[in-house]
């Protein structure tokens, strides 16, 4: 009787062991249908972000011709950095400071990107 008893208990282990590699099975084939479904959708959008940039560059490289403003690559970069350092808050004199430029060249750079400029200029066309 025991023998029997031992014999069902080891077939019924055996039986839950081949279930729960087949659940494991399924359940890591799902996973990596997600991981590859997640990795096509970061491609796609990898993808469309060049396409956006690329855009960018062209349409950017079609206003620099059409102003007739020629800046030098590095002259670029500074005013992209100034143009950063404004927008995130920090003032006109710590601009300056760090650049090591004068705070009338970082005023003149600024002008067209700043809001009191924008907002002057919206109130002298209002009137």
């Amino acid at each position: 009787m025991i023998e029997w008893t031992l014999g069902i208990l080891f077939t019924l282990s055996a039986a839950l062991l081949v279930v729960s590699i087949i659940k494991t099975h399924k359940t890591a084939q799902a996973e990596e249908e997600r991981i590859d479904l997640a990795h096509i959708s970061l491609i796609k959008e990898i993808k469309d972000l060049q396409d956006k940039v690329k855009k960018l560059e062209l349409d950017l490289e079609i206003i620099t011709r059409e102003s007739g403003l020629e800046l030098s690559p590095r002259e670029i970069i500074f005013r992209r950095e100034i143009i950063d350092l404004y927008k995130r808050g920090y003032s006109i004199e710590n601009i300056a400071k760090q650049k090591n430029v004068s705070v009338e060249k970082i005023h003149e750079l600024l002008a067209p990107y700043r809001d009191d400029h924008k907002e002057r200029s919206a109130t002298s066309h209002a009137n």
